[in-house]
């Protein structure tokens, strides 16, 4: 079994509930990689037998950090339409909510389509050199990561860069074929981007990420186990608070996914 598929197994409690084990696979400096705590929240959707289409979009709202053990993740669909659906999802542990959630799923149907966010012009994934970062927690071994621009940084001597953007290819590691539940933990897997833009190693702790998924099962499918491009870069950093927002596409040049997050820093 993929180090991802065994960390997003959940056991059935009954009602909505299931039970579910952080991984040591995907540990943090605090807690979890919240990348996956977010995959796991959207897999209490995904898992569920009354869930109507697909994943459209994810919001996790990060209250506290998970321990390592057990918790439990509760979904239940707050409204069913036609074609949509929404969910609120909690995931608990020793009786306290640690992190809440909603997604939006839908049944997509055959329309117009176009895209105005194209591939940035960059080598390909074979042409760009893999970097093994040593960061002291064990979940960014879990993701092959080959950065076109704004890496770590060299130095960490308080450089103002001026830029905090990022632009990187990157799949799990090993490869494994591409989901909603691995894109959603691949939307989280870009650096804090006040490291980028200061070169400083500031506390930090993401507060609230949003996924939105272009992507449907059938464009999944034909991505397969391919690289993804990302692109990620701050907005603005203000009084303890910056927010970053990111796009992730396939190989093929197609938007998968946009996601944005705000982050918690102390200065």
């Amino acid at each position: 079994m993929h180090t991802f598929d065994a960390a997003m197994e959940l056991a059935p409690l009954g009602d909505g509930v299931w039970l579910g084990q952080t991984s040591p696979a995907y540990g943090n400096m605090v807690g979890p990689f919240g990348g996956v705590t977010a995959a796991q929240a959207l897999g209490g959707v995904l898992r569920h037998p009354q869930r109507l289409g697909e994943p459209v979009a994810l919001t996790v709202n990060f209250a506290a950090a998970l321990s390592d053990g057990a918790f439990t993740v509760h979904a239940r669909p707050a409204r069913t339409n036609r074609s949509t659906q929404h969910w609120v999802v909690e995931i608990r542990q020793d009786e306290q909510t640690a992190v809440t959630a909603t997604v939006f799923t839908a049944l997509r149907r055959d329309t117009w389509s176009a895209g105005e966010h194209g591939l940035p012009a960059v080598p390909p994934p074979g042409d760009v050199a893999a970097r093994v970062i040593r960061k002291g927690v064990e979940w960014i071994n879990r993701y092959e990561m080959r950065f076109v621009e704004g890496g770590f940084p060299a130095a960490w001597d308080g450089t103002d860069h001026g830029l905090s953007r990022t632009r990187l290819w990157m799949r799990d590691n090993p490869p494994r074929p591409l989901d909603f539940a691995s894109l959603a933990a691949l939307s989280d897997v870009f650096f804090p981007r006040i490291w980028r833009r200061r070169a400083t190693m500031t506390p930090i702790g993401t507060v609230s990420m949003t996924v939105y998924f272009h992507a449907d099962e059938a464009l999944l499918r034909s991505t397969g186990d391919g690289w993804l491009l990302g692109q990620a870069q701050a907005q603005q950093f203000h009084r303890g608070y910056f927010d970053q927002t990111a796009q992730l596409w396939n190989e093929a040049g197609v938007l998968l996914a946009t996601t944005h997050q705000v982050v918690y820093y102390k200065d």
